[in-house]
């Protein structure tokens, strides 16, 4: 009964582990993410029709008429526009809004992974004592550098709309109607393709995906988390881009897309909440182009 015993224990820190992950995530962005910004104006989600047309320049706007998510923001201290320290500062926003936004999907296949871990891998002879093992924590850090990674392209492109005046300095979101329209019109494209298809059905089988994919070891569980974390990526790369549209610091738009993602990986009928989002964002950026 010893075994048993530690495996409760070792899932019960594993879990532990994994919400306190979750929710420093979560404290971060709703403080601002370092980006000296006010939580409480991010909650507030932006009209659409208070994104400006190519042809209604933001500099020709008057103040009185400005909505508040175009009002500049406060400059970081010790920044100027895009300086390296600022570069830093965005990639570490997306990474821990990715980390924030994901990690509860994932939290099924790491706990999975972790009981197949103490199982096989005897718990009290990989020194873990009761504790993570460092096979699940390998497949955790596995799993975020992939996000990582997607963070550093997230960021070069926050970094090219920025440049080229298409987003709006205090809620990070689209300016132009017709970029909206554009991610929109992907990003529910991309929900009813085959690739999103076959990278959410990895997703969503957790048990399926430990049996083609597992090793064992701290190297066996970076692979592995590499691997979940290259499908969950394809799965959901243009939902994030979503941020654009509604605002990459807007707490609602945030918590909407992750419950959109916790849906499509965990509830029985995820494909199906999948395809009704992918149509859903169809039709809005097809509104907007018409209306």
């Amino acid at each position: 009964m010893i075994l048993p015993r530690a495996l409760r224990h070792q899932r019960a820190i594993t879990i532990m582990a994994l919400v306190l992950l979750a929710v420093l995530a979560w404290t971060w962005i709703v403080a601002g993410a370092g980006m000296a910004m006010d939580p409480l104006v991010s909650i507030v989600p932006q009209s659409m029709s208070d994104i400006a047309t190519p042809d209604m320049p933001m500099a020709d706007m008057a103040m009185g008429d400005m909505p508040m998510a175009d009002i500049p923001a406060p400059p970081i201290e010790g920044t100027s526009a895009w300086s390296g320290s600022r570069i830093l500062l965005v990639m570490s926003m997306w990474w821990v809004m990715m980390i924030a936004m994901m990690l509860p999907a994932a939290t099924p296949t790491i706990l999975l992974y972790a009981k197949a871990v103490g199982a096989s891998a005897h718990v009290s002879a990989d020194g873990s004592n009761g504790a993570m093992s460092p096979a699940t924590g390998a497949f955790l850090a596995g799993y975020l550098i992939v996000w990582g990674g997607f963070s550093v392209f997230a960021t070069l492109l926050h970094m090219m709309l920025d440049a080229t005046g298409l987003l709006s300095a205090m809620g990070m979101a689209s300016q132009s109607r017709v970029l909206s329209a554009i991610v929109l019109i992907a990003a529910g494209a991309y929900q009813l393709s085959p690739l999103k298809e076959a990278c959410l059905n990895h997703c969503r089988s957790p048990g399926q995906f430990l049996a083609r994919h597992y090793r064992p070891g701290r190297l066996g569980g970076m692979r592995m988390g590499v691997i979940h974390g290259a499908y969950c990526v394809g799965c959901c790369w243009l939902l994030m881009a979503l941020l654009f549209v509604g605002g990459v610091m807007n707490l609602a738009w945030i918590a909407l897309l992750t419950l959109l993602v916790a849906a499509e990986k965990l509830l029985p009928w995820g494909r199906a909440v999948a395809i009704v989002a992918g149509l859903g964002c169809i039709g809005w950026g097809i509104a907007i182009l018409v209306f």
